[in-house]
């Protein structure tokens, strides 16, 4: 199974084709997301610090291209399955923006 290091949390496990997003928020770390797993958003945003992602789908990538500011390691972890190990930093947590998260998103 891949491991998936947030960067200033912990490591763990996640199953080989799992949602990004659903792994972080299932290992407890606060992660905010707003738009169900849509790419309507860009609250469930990541900084892809080391490993390999699949390209961005057009959802997701149409949605980034509407955030210039965004560096190219910055993803929607909520259009990414987790399929090798990876390192990524959080950008944004509920508990930092005040904000609730939204529906889960699907599997």
């Amino acid at each position: 199974m891949p491991t998936v290091t947030v960067e200033g949390e912990k490591a763990f496990e996640v199953e080989a084709g799992r949602k990004l997003v659903l792994a972080i928020e299932d290992a407890g770390i606060d992660i905010l997301h707003r738009c169900g797993g849509n790419a309507r958003c860009t609250t469930c945003r990541v900084e892809i610090l080391a490993g390999d992602v699949p390209p961005p789908e057009m959802e997701e990538r149409g949605r980034l291209a509407r955030e210039p500011e965004f560096g190219p390691n910055i993803r929607l972890s909520c259009q990414i399955r987790v399929e090798s190990d990876l390192t990524v930093r959080v950008v944004q947590r509920a508990s930092v923006t005040g904000i609730t998260a939204g529906t889960r998103p699907e599997e």
